[in-house]
């Protein structure tokens, strides 16, 4: 695994130079008095197989990406909240950990269980920001992204996509329909749930993340003078690389099977993992064995490069928009990914465990206030919230409409919020960092990243601990060695302590769709998703 960031020191100040020669002039000191703009920009299930963090052996395309890396900060020890969709991107959107929700999980509304959470969009309506947004930012499923969290927002339809299209009760919006002629695309029959890849036969401007993308794009465009306008905050959320890996041709051809790289993947792995561990890399193991079976891992491997490139090809044309925007210069750029994945490492496919494959994420924040660099030091996508929160609205009233937050809402807005602001380390990289980053994936189980470690405790007391600095791969469990016990607990006193019940599932309510309600099937009570 490559371990240094391809882009050098000049490479990365010239980059920021170009970036500065496109992005026109506007009076600073106007806008230093107006608060600055967000481009919250999501990528789902991408691990560290970008360019610019090294962690594909072979070559990946992702121009777009390490362009923005040399303009901000690249936080290359950077990882997710929880290693699975829904519970990720309700803690970051929340900024409130799994253990203090209760949201360990897909099965779970977070809204109905959490009525008087203010998310992190709804922070920056409160602070009068125009809130707009597009594609997967929330969890996609129907009630994950209630209308109420935003201004204006372009959903995802999947009106394109054979298998997505076919699920009638997570997508009811979208048009029923059985799989097309040709399904599995892949060729490889008998994998589970959405697992398949290829090309679909439809224009490329057709493929839902190049409309989320063309929505970012024509409001960036629709936005006028910097001084004069609103402060936006404008999320775009790309569904690609999450399965199924179905992008235009062009993608897959830019990598050659025989160029692809497998993980290297020792047959012994699980030998010294704990039962926890190892029920979790069990988990949907069917795929990878019906993959390996037919031969197909270079064809997968590739697919996957190919939905990584294709998103950062639609990046790249909302960052272009933005930079010949007026509103270029008083921008905040976040990029970030959901949590990562696994092609076969630690004998599992899919993400949903512990192990760096699954939480290290790519993770860069931009703003022209600040020098590029680039940071090593463990941070968590939890910090996302009050690092915004400090560099945007730090000094902003946070009221609803009526002018009134909420009393219930008032303690979240006063800023108990279970991550810390990464601010400092956006003046200085380099600085001390005594804060590990921690994940959470189902109830108990909690693992801890440091600078060189990663300890991972169970619920039935299991336990990992890898030593980064000689074993970056986590091929060794070092945790039952003599000597090895000042270091977990250390880390381990960083691990969450309590866990909250699990919240309610999807089983306890009643949900409308249509005027977005959740009405809970024992007591009656009705929550409202949409603005009154």
């Amino acid at each position: 695994m490559k371990t240094d960031s391809v882009i050098t020191e000049p490479l990365r100040i010239l980059m920021t130079f170009a970036c500065l020669l496109v992005v026109p002039f506007v009076n600073s000191a106007a806008s230093e008095q107006r608060s600055p703009n967000v481009l919250f920009l999501a990528v789902d299930d991408m691990k560290d197989w970008v360019n610019c963090l090294g962690g594909y052996e072979g070559t990946v395309h992702t121009p777009n990406i390490d362009r923005l890396a040399g303009q901000g900060v690249l936080f290359r020890n950077a990882h997710c909240p929880s290693p699975k969709c829904a519970p990720s991107r309700a803690a970051i959107m929340t900024g409130l950990r799994p253990s203090t929700t209760g949201l360990y999980d897909n099965g779970h509304w977070w809204l109905p269980n959490l009525p008087d959470a203010v998310t992190m969009p709804q922070h920056f309506r409160n602070c009068g920001y125009r809130v707009v947004g597009a594609g997967k930012i929330f969890h996609h499923t129907a009630g994950n992204n209630p209308p109420n969290q935003w201004d204006d927002f372009f959903r995802l339809t999947f009106r394109n996509d054979p298998w997505f299209r076919s699920v009638r009760t997570n997508y009811p919006w979208s048009k029923f329909q059985t799989n097309p002629d040709g399904f599995p695309f892949s060729g490889v029959p008998g994998l589970g749930h959405e697992n398949d890849w290829g090309a679909l036969a439809i224009p490329d401007e057709q493929y839902d993340d190049a409309l989320s993308a063309e929505y970012a794009v024509s409001f960036l465009k629709s936005q006028g003078d910097a001084a004069d306008a609103v402060p936006f905050f404008l999320a775009c959320g790309l569904f690609r690389p999450h399965l199924p890996w179905y992008v235009p041709q062009k993608f897959f051809d830019m990598y050659s099977l025989d160029d692809i790289v497998l993980p290297e993947v020792p047959e012994d792995d699980l030998d010294d993992v704990p039962d926890g561990g190892l029920a979790f890399a069990k988990a949907r193991r069917s795929d990878l064995n019906v993959i390996r079976k037919a031969n197909a891992s270079k064809q997968a491997v590739r697919a996957y490069l190919a939905s990584i490139s294709y998103a950062d090809k639609q990046l790249g044309r909302v960052l272009d928009a933005l930079h010949q925007s007026p509103q270029a210069i008083n921008t905040v750029i976040v990029l970030w990914s959901d949590h990562g994945w696994h092609l076969g490492e630690k004998l599992h496919w899919h993400k949903s465990t512990l192990w760096e494959e699954a939480t290290r994420v790519p993770l860069i924040i931009s703003s022209l206030r600040y020098r590029p660099g680039v940071c090593d030091r463990p941070v968590s996508l939890l910090d996302l919230y009050p690092t915004l929160r400090e560099l945007c609205t730090s000094g902003l009233h946070s009221a609803t409409q009526d002018g009134a937050a909420p009393a219930g809402n008032l303690r979240r807005e006063q800023g108990q919020l279970d991550g810390v602001s990464l601010v400092p380390l956006l003046m200085d990289p380099n600085r001390e960092w005594n804060r590990p980053a921690v994940m959470e994936y189902k109830r108990g189980n909690v693992a801890v990243r440091s600078d060189r470690y990663r300890y991972i405790r169970y619920r039935d007391g299991g336990e990992e601990l890898y030593d980064h600095s000689t074993d970056p791969h986590e091929w060794n469990n070092i945790a039952t060695l003599p000597g090895q016990k000042g270091v977990k607990d250390e880390l381990a006193r960083w691990g969450t302590k309590h866990w909250a019940e699990s919240a309610a599932t999807k089983k306890a309510f009643h949900f409308d769709p249509d005027t977005y309600t959740w009405t809970h099937s024992k007591t009656g009570t009705t929550t409202y998703g949409k603005d009154k």
